[in-house]
């Protein structure tokens, strides 16, 4: 069970009013959102549920922190889709400020208060599939339109989210479009480099991801597509990385 709760500051439905109002001094404090993963199966005895909290070393409360996210970003995807607001967004593991492993009775640990917790470490941050230039320079060369960010980079940020989060249905809808503008977009930089190659190694690949396509829309993707998915969705991001390791000067 998922137990979802904000704190640290005023509501925001309690500050919306009809008139401006005179600013405080001082920031405002922001919402914290809280996340607790509930077992639905009671520990037998507290001994066993001491048991369980001393064991979790750090790769059992990274797999746990994990699991909650995982739970979370679940039902973020399924309220978005609810509210039909495209600005709800998913979390990662990364931007947790706390993590805590306890436990406790009924609405005690709904309330985040526990019998007994211990606070885990956080996750280590996993390698970002970032470009081989420097995140930094890449903006500097956007924001100086030196570079364009490109269509076919947010459709692959797109299909990594639903790859990463086992949507096999979307990734594969989401990751034909990408390709698509992919072979156009990277066609201009064709002769530097290897990108002639790469354009190339897409338009092989694009045949497999319009088959996990068609068979989204049937209704399943199967193991053999998902892992065709996958990889092309790696190649992709091989070629991105390639474009901006060539600079722009």
């Amino acid at each position: 069970m998922l137990v979802l709760a904000t704190v640290g500051a005023t509501r925001r439905r309690r500050l919306r009013g009809r008139r401006p109002r005179r600013a405080a001094p001082e920031p405002a404090p922001v919402q914290v959102a809280r996340a607790t993963l509930v077992a639905v199966t009671p520990f037998a005895d507290r001994a066993a549920a001491d048991a369980w909290v001393r064991a979790a070393d750090r790769e059992t409360a990274a797999a746990r922190i994990h699991e909650t996210v995982a739970v979370l970003n679940r039902v973020l995807h399924l309220q978005r889709a609810a509210t039909a607001d495209p600005h709800v967004r998913e979390v990662d593991a990364d931007q947790a400020l706390v993590a805590r492993i306890g436990y406790g009775e009924g609405e005690q640990v709904a309330a985040g208060h526990w019998l007994r917790a211990i606070e885990a470490p956080l996750p280590r941050a996993r390698p970002r599939r970032e470009a081989a230039l420097r995140p930094q320079e890449r903006l500097a060369a956007l924001l100086g339109a030196r570079d364009a960010a490109l269509a076919c980079e947010e459709l692959a940020l797109r299909a990594r989210q639903d790859v990463d989060a086992g949507r096999r249905r979307e990734a594969a809808l989401q990751l034909e479009v990408a390709i698509v503008a992919a072979i156009a977009e990277l066609e201009p930089w064709a002769g530097r480099a290897d990108l002639a190659d790469r354009i190339e190694e897409l338009r092989i690949l694009r045949p497999s991801v319009q088959a996990a396509a068609r068979s989204a829309l049937e209704g399943g993707v199967d193991d053999d597509e998902d892992t065709a998915v996958r990889h092309a969705l790696e190649r992709l991001e091989a070629a991105l990385r390639a474009r901006t390791a060539l600079g722009f000067d």
